[in-house]
């Protein structure tokens, strides 16, 4: 069975996530202390007693996520978990990263840290809004971002689910036109324009970290949910550059895995949104997610 390797973004969050992983077992609880070690402060604590409102800082959730879905990922491997790729929603992909082997966990740490921290510098110099519109396939989306004017498709998640990012007069213009086409709207809780040309200051102040990062071969490779195709060493960095302004095409990246033969999705980390996505890109495929022990029992021989 091929097997695809997914991990959560940003959104994903939770106070409480990752504790039963952390309190039964010894790898987990590895993975927490070195992310402790390596931010120089309880991270895991964070991720366990919150509070919420520091969790959802993105300089703190960022780090967060990736530390539980690495812990996840090391408790289902040694159950005997492996995959054939490895995909991610936007942060995700640096938890897929680590994964495959091409960058290594503290690396990884310190880099979203950077991100969060330049995402929430970009949201504060040009406040942006975010609302996902349903209902509506992606072309008609589109066309009521080219009509409403500063904002942009941000997440092609699947069909009929597409987030829009831009100034607020402009996210309010679309709802406007959404409603007028009987779409449903949702705004989302956030401060930024994320995904969108007006976060590009973000990108400018990651590019040095990222610069000082050597990729190595991703094993299993990683798929980019970005250029929605297997990306080499060479291109990661531009690729995690290009992914802050660019729009998520989460849709389109299953569909390549799905083609390419996949069979079975394995979400690992705190939530099961993108499983359900999954599931709306193609019914009976096969999804599992793993956030704490419990579920482990889903792989096989579990």
């Amino acid at each position: 069975m091929k097997t695809v390797l997914l991990f959560p973004g940003q959104g994903a969050q939770s106070v409480g996530m990752g504790r039963d992983l952390h309190d039964n077992s010894g790898i987990a609880r590895r993975t927490f202390e070195e992310a402790d070690d390596t931010l120089g402060y309880p991270l895991s604590q964070v991720c366990f007693d919150g509070p919420a409102e520091r969790l959802t800082r993105t300089d703190v959730c960022q780090p967060a996520l990736v530390a539980v879905s690495v812990a996840a990922w090391r408790v289902a491997a040694e159950r005997g978990l492996t995959g054939d790729a490895v995909m991610g929603h936007s942060l995700g992909e640096y938890s897929g990263l680590v994964v495959a082997g091409a960058i290594p966990f503290a690396t990884a740490l310190t880099l979203v840290a950077e991100r969060g921290a330049a995402m929430q510098q970009a949201a504060d110099a040009r406040p942006g809004a975010m609302a996902a519109v349903l209902g509506l396939d992606d072309d008609a989306v589109t066309a009521l971002c080219d009509e409403a004017g500063d904002v942009w498709p941000a997440n092609f998640n699947c069909p009929g689910q597409v987030v829009v990012s831009g100034t607020p007069e402009g996210v309010d213009r679309v709802l406007e036109l959404a409603a007028d086409s009987k779409a449903k709207t949702a705004r989302l809780n956030v401060s930024g324009a994320f995904h969108s040309p007006l976060v590009a200051s973000a990108a400018e102040r990651l590019r040095p970290a990222l610069d000082a990062w050597q990729p190595a071969v991703a094993d299993p490779p990683f798929v980019s949910t970005t250029t929605c195709r297997p990306e080499p060493p060479e291109r990661m960095r531009d690729v995690l550059l290009q992914q802050l302004t660019a729009p998520v095409r989460f849709g389109d990246a299953v569909r390549v895995a799905l083609d390419a033969g996949a069979e079975r999705f394995v979400e690992l980390g705190t939530g099961k949104v993108l499983s359900g996505l999954v599931r709306r890109v193609r019914r009976d495929v096969t999804t599992v997610q793993i956030a704490a022990m419990a579920d482990l029992d889903a792989l096989p021989g579990g």
